[in-house]
């Protein structure tokens, strides 16, 4: 269904953290290829969330904030019999974690006017306190999901 890249087998851990997800985060922070520049991004957000947050590791906040943003259930179009439902559907571990990267970002991206560092730690320390713009999206598609319920049958 999905394109099969070969980030999962050929990731390093980004050099700072020596964490995986990290390294993947900054992959997709990157635009143009520009990599130094996401780094630079993420490890200043990192620093920004160290001194906000100092009773916690930057890296476990930005590993829980992840966490709390990937939803469990989402709802897929399903044609039954010309009509289509939304049916609920478990989320499998991979689809969890690129919608996560995806609505923290878009979250990040959708707010102006100050440095992306400041806006991604903002979002991050946010989503680690389980509130902001992700977790506003998790909670209505989980919400979403919830409603329906009845056409749960349809989900093989």
């Amino acid at each position: 269904m999905g394109r099969i890249t070969a980030s999962r087998t050929h990731l390093k851990p980004d050099p700072r953290y020596n964490s995986i997800l990290a390294s993947k985060f900054i992959n997709c922070l990157m635009e143009d290829g520009k990599k130094t520049v996401a780094q630079a991004v993420f490890y200043g957000a990192m620093e920004v969330i160290e001194k906000r947050v100092p009773d916690a590791e930057p890296i476990e906040v930005f590993h829980t904030a992840v966490e709390n943003v990937k939803p469990h259930i989402e709802v897929r179009s399903k044609r039954v019999g010309g009509a289509a439902y939304q049916v609920p559907m478990q989320v499998n571990r991979n689809r969890q974690q690129s919608l996560a990267f995806r609505w923290l970002l878009m979250a990040v991206r959708e707010k102006k006017g100050r440095p992306t560092h400041q806006k991604l730690a903002d979002e991050l320390i946010a989503a680690y306190k389980r509130e902001g713009a992700a977790i506003t999206r998790r909670e209505n598609v989980h919400r979403m999901a919830d409603a329906n319920k009845a056409f749960a049958h349809f989900a093989w």
